[in-house]
This record gives C-alpha cells, sequence and structure tokens, in this order.
C-alpha cells in the first residue's frame, strides 16, 4: 500500500509547538514578496537542508517582527496574503492566497503572524529524518507532505492501525498534526488524505475508488488547475465519477491524458520517486514598481550572485540561461542564451546584464518584477566550451571555489561585489 502524509495547517502548527496562547484561535501565516536579497545591509541567509523545486533554498526569519512591523506600509496600507490559516480561521472564511486586509474584515479576531521559512524547513527537515526511520522508502513531495510505500512491509489489513500509530509518533515527538491517506496508488492515497482531515486517517481499498471517486468535484485532484476544470466543463465534466465514464475522450489526448485518466480511477500504479533530480533552477522577486535601470542591473547582479552559489553548491554546470521581466502594465519579456564557457559567477553576472540589455523592450515602463533560470545541466561540457577563455575561465572558477567555500561557512552575503552596494 502506499500511504500519504500531510501535516495540517503546517506554518501555523509549527508556530504553536511552543506557544499555547495560539492554541484554538484563529490564526494564520502571512507572506509578503521578500525583498530582504535587495539590501544594502548584511543580512544572514540560512541553506535550506531540504531540496526540491517545491522550496527555496535561501531561507530568511521575519518571526522577530510585529504585525505592523512586516504587514502596515509606511503609507498605513496593509499589505501581503494568506499562506496558511487554522481550521478556526477557515471557519470565518479566511483562505489560502486571500489579502491579509480581507481576511481581517472577514475575521477581525484573526492574528496573523510573520513567515519563519527557517522554522519549518528544520521541521520539515526533522520530519523526514523520522519517516526514514520508520518507513523502507519515502519520497518528499513538498515541504509538508511525503508519501510512503509500505508494501511487503506491513500487511495490508494492519495499515490503517500502523498509519495510526506513526501519526501519534510524529504528533508526540515533534508537536506536529498530521493526516493521513492510504491507497494503492500514489494518488488516489493523496485524494484519501484531504478527507481525513484534520488528524485523521483513510484508507480506500481497490474496489472502492469508484464509489469514492463519484461525487468529488474535479478541482479537488492533484493536477487539475482552474485551466484544465474550464476545459474539462465543455464536454460536461464536473466530478472525477464523470472523468471515469469518458475513458475514450481522455486516452485522445495522448500520453498526458491517459496519465491523468489512470491516476484519476486508480490504476496508474506509479512507484514512488526517491529523489527528484532538478531540470532547472531559478530566482526572481516581484517588487513596487523600479523605473531606475541601473537598480533594475543591481538586482539582476544580486539574483546571479545567489542562483550561481546555488546552482555551485548542487554542483550543477548549467548550459542555458533565462532572464524574465515583467513591467508595470502587464507587459512581460522573456530572454534567453546559450552558454559555451565554464560556468563561474563573474560570467554568470556579465551574461545576464547583457541579456537584460537586449531584453529590455520597454524602457519607458516600470518594471516589477525580475526572474532568472539556469537549465540545461551537463556533467561534462568542456567539449562545447570556448578554448579562447579557457585560462581566464580556470581563473575565475578558482576564484568562484574559493568564494563558494567561504558562503558555504559565513553566508551568501558575506562576500558583495561593489556593483551591488
Amino acid at each position: 500500500m502506499i500511504i500519504h502524509l500531510d501535516l495540517d495547517c503546517f506554518f501555523v502548527s509549527a508556530h504553536r509547538i511552543d506557544n499555547p496562547a495560539y492554541a484554538n484561535i484563529p490564526l494564520a501565516v502571512g507572506g509578503r514578496s521578500n525583498l530582504a536579497i535587495f539590501d544594502r545591509k548584511k543580512s544572514v541567509k540560512k541553506i535550506s537542508e531540504i531540496s526540491g523545486a517545491f522550496t527555496s533554498s535561501l531561507l530568511s526569519s521575519h518571526g522577530n517582527k510585529t504585525f505592523e512591523e512586516y504587514f502596515v506600509d509606511k503609507d498605513g496600507r496593509v499589505r501581503g496574503i494568506i499562506t496558511t490559516s487554522s481550521y478556526e480561521a477557515r471557519a470565518y472564511g479566511v483562505r489560502t492566497a486571500m489579502s491579509t486586509a480581507e481576511a481581517l474584515r472577514y475575521c477581525p479576531t484573526l492574528k496573523i503572524l510573520p513567515p519563519n521559512y527557517p522554522l519549518y524547513h528544520s521541521l520539515s527537515y526533522k520530519l523526514k529524518l523520522l519517516l526514514e526511520k520508520e518507513l523502507p522508502s519515502i519520497e518528499q513531495f513538498s515541504i509538508d507532505e511525503f508519501f510512503g510505500d509500505v508494501s511487503g512491509w506491513v500487511k495490508d489489513e494492519d495499515v490503517v492501525v500502523f498509519a495510526n500509530k506513526l501519526k501519534k509518533k510524529i504528533q508526540d515527538e515533534l508537536g506536529l498534526p498530521i493526516s493521513i491517506g492510504i491507497a494503492k496508488t500514489k494518488w488516489i492515497a493523496k485524494l484519501c488524505t484531504n478527507h481525513a482531515k484534520p488528524f485523521g486517517v483513510k484508507r480506500i481499498m481497490p474496489q472502492e475508488v469508484n464509489e469514492f471517486i463519484k461525487d468529488i468535484p474535479i478541482k479537488e485532484f492533484p493536477g487539475i488547475g482552474s485551466g484544465y476544470e474550464e476545459k474539462l466543463k465543455k464536454y460536461y465534466i464536473k466530478t472525477l465519477g464523470d472523468i471515469r465514464e469518458k475513458k475514450e475522450l481522455f486516452y485522445s489526448w495522448g500520453k498526458s491524458g491517459k496519465q491523468l485518466y489512470d491516476r484519476i480511477c486508480g490504476i496508474d500504479y506509479e512507484k514512488i520517486t526517491y529523489k527528484k533530480s532538478s531540470k532547472s533552477i531559478g530566482l526572481g522577486r516581484t517588487f513596487e514598481p523600479i523605473m531606475d535601470r541601473d537598480e533594475a542591473k543591481r538586482r539582476i547582479t544580486i539574483l546571479s550572485r545567489h542562483l550561481s552559489f546555488l546552482a555551485l553548491k548542487d554542483r550543477h554546470e548549467p548550459m542555458s540561461f533565462a532572464l524574465k521581466i515583467s513591467y508595470q502594465y502587464g507587459e512581460k519579456e522573456k530572454g534567453n542564451i546559450r552558454a559555451n564557457r565554464i560556468f563561474n559567477e563573474q560570467y554568470f553576472k556579465q551574461e545576464m546584464i547583457k541579456l537584460f540589455n537586449s531584453s529590455d523592450t520597454h524602457p519607458q515602463y516600470s518594471i516589477t518584477q525580475l526572474v532568472i533560470t539556469l537549465s540545461n545541466f551537463k556533467e561534462n561540457n568542456l567539449a562545447t566550451m570556448d578554448i579562447f577563455n579557457y585560462q581566464e575561465d580556470q581563473i575565475q572558477c578558482n576564484i568562484t571555489t574559493s568564494l563558494q567555500k567561504l558562503r558555504a561557512k559565513y553566508g551568501v552575503d558575506i562576500i558583495k561585489t561593489g556593483g551591488e552596494l
């Protein structure tokens, strides 16, 4: 059997561990675009022990800030969005992605806390270590979700008892409430967890799948977003049970349609993956509109330094660089280049500035977002390198290696270039 574990209201639960005053009250954690990366002052950023596309590797904490310091601008406006809310808050209509101002209108007594990402990542890592001792194989699906395969480890008739004991162990040792779904396949197990919450266990046997999914709205199934939901509604498909009756339609859509149909019907039998390899890594920030192009280039240089550190930390040798620019009035531009030199921090910064100069096609507009991405990783791309710059690249690589060691020990901001200041 496959089990899916999902922490209940994770960020809120994390804050409640050592704060009894937060128990049983409407509580939420909110967030804002983290612009501390662009500060000229020294700051400390922790490197996450968790890897994966679902999470940032650079962590910052705002846990010591008050509501006014973190959420209220100088003009008095309340900013930010809700990232997690307690069940007490949800009873008032508070939901994820709702603005903090709107959440307070729904629930005036709501207490909203600034995020503490080092705390969340530390607890997630501790949970991973606990699960590695209790389960023969696990897959971390997100910061607060895991899959486990207990086939041959626990008898099918004993798996509910096993899951309840595991749930209690996690609560006792980490102070975190968790819900567990159980099924023969991954995605039905994940769907079960939604119906096990809060702090419950639910199992669906293969012969029960059709009845279980019959009336579940299609938007509840992982992988069906709002766009896909609208597409399905054109075929009068509103529930997962409706999908089960449309096998020929979904199979006609090729591999992706077949995959979705099989997952929903519980006939996919996909294995859990032990480690997901990254195909790309990126870093970006959204901010108040800026017109100053020198400031935009400064921010690109800072993002490049951080992304360079992350790429080298994970031993990636990227062959492609990309930049996305978002403007104040909804315009967007993208640019990308193919690298032909050994990857190092200085070369990467230079190329990203060149890419910005060529991609910034709306100089009359203010910029609201910058995102840079590295992809097309190669284990050894020396054969494709520009030999005329080889000696210079070796020097830069030696410098980058030295900087990497210092930053790994003392923080990503221990050494900055003059242009960043």
